[in-house]
Parts: structure tokens; C-alpha cells; sequence
């Protein structure tokens, strides 16, 4: 499960806080810092799909998306590479191998 969270503080008085969340996928704000502080993660297919059956069916289990969006993903998981967070990508790693899909997660440099 993808979970996040962040704090703050008012720059004007002692007042804190902090935000707790999960879903499908992580606010732009949050999610440009990780990319910032860590940089990038590239996910590949490790070698041959033997079905891609099962490559469309894990990326539309874990995204949510329609049978056109997965397709377009697994076009760029066998060819570039799919980026994102370290933790998206080990995510949509997991879900792959659970179908039998040999991924790596890799530096996006």
C-alpha cells in the first residue's frame, strides 16, 4: 500500500501539524519532493514476457487504469522503463512478480 504523510509548521506562531494519507497515488507536492530529495526510479522488465496478459492485468490491478492506459505502460515497461519513486516503482514491482513478471528497479540516472 502506498502511504504518505508530512508536516509543517506556521512560520508565524508555534503551531504544528501533520498529514496522514494512502491511495493509488501520491500528491504531486509530496511526491516531486521524493523525486527531488532521491532522485528518480526506473522499473524494466528483466527479460522476455512470456504473457503479456499478465503484465496488463498487474498494471491495472495496482494503478486503476483502463485496458488503453495499461497497454501504453506495458509499451514502456518492455521499451524505457517506467519512472517514478523508489516506492512507486517497488510497488509495481511487487505486483508484477506476483504474476510471475521478472522486473528490476533500478537508478532513473
Amino acid at each position: 500500500m502506498l502511504c504518505w504523510d508530512t508536516e509543517g509548521r506556521c512560520a508565524d506562531c508555534p503551531n504544528e501539524w501533520c498529514e496522514q494519507d494512502s491511495g493509488l497515488v501520491t500528491p504531486e507536492n509530496i511526491r516531486q519532493a521524493l523525486l527531488q530529495a532521491h532522485g528518480a526510479a526506473r522499473l524494466r522488465l528483466s527479460g522476455d514476457v512470456q504473457n503479456l496478459i499478465s503484465v496488463l492485468q498487474a498494471l491495472r490491478s495496482a494503478r486503476k487504469l483502463s485496458l488503453g492506459e495499461a497497454r501504453a505502460q506495458a509499451t514502456q515497461l518492455a521499451e524505457t522503463g517506467l519512472i517514478g519513486t523508489l516506492v512507486e516503482m517497488e510497488i509495481l514491482a511487487v505486483h508484477l512478480r506476483r504474476r510471475s513478471v521478472a522486473v528490476s528497479v533500478e537508478p532513473a540516472a
